[in-house]
């Protein structure tokens, strides 16, 4: 299995100008094309974009969370840099020993369930979305009253669940 290392770089915010470039969807896109461009040339592949919160400190003593938007991109290690660990035959990328911490076991591979750029080996765990969906009903709950009110069967001219 071929090992990779990635690069995760804030998305552009603004649009570039540039010749012949007048809206500003054309130079938002024009600002995302130079960066894959960029990247690109040093050998980075494209991955996605994603949404992800980011706690920040708001004032003296408050926080607030800003989400940011992010473009990550991947790139396969040379074989010198790659390590071989003997217990799995998977490829890591060899790391000073202060990122690595010190950490004496490989910490277990996980994806969600249904992930297509998962790795084969990786276990599969439900999604935050798979748990949510175990634990509905198919209910939709629209007040909290259940059953039939005395106040509804009067109007409709019920008493006692019988007929009229």
């Amino acid at each position: 299995m071929q090992a990779f290392e990635y690069k995760v770089v804030p998305a552009p915010a603004k649009g570039t100008k540039a010749k012949g470039v007048k809206t500003p969807e054309a130079r938002f896109a024009n600002s995302i094309e130079i960066l894959l461009n960029e990247m690109a040339a040093d050998g980075w592949e494209f991955q996605r974009a994603e949404l992800l919160p980011s706690e920040e400190r708001s004032g003296m003593m408050g926080s607030a969370t800003n989400w940011r938007n992010v473009m990550v991109f991947r790139r396969p290690l040379a074989a010198k840099q790659a390590a071989q660990l003997p217990e799995t035959g998977r490829k890591e990328p060899a790391a000073p020993s202060a990122v690595r911490h010190n950490e004496t076991k490989t910490p277990r591979l996980t994806a969600a369930a249904g992930d297509p750029e998962a790795p084969p080996d990786a276990e599969q765990v439900p999604g935050p979305g798979a748990s949510k969906m175990l634990a509905d009903d198919g209910v939709e709950e629209l007040s909290p009253v259940s059953g039939m009110t005395a106040a509804l069967k009067a109007r409709a001219g019920l008493k006692d669940g019988g007929d009229k």
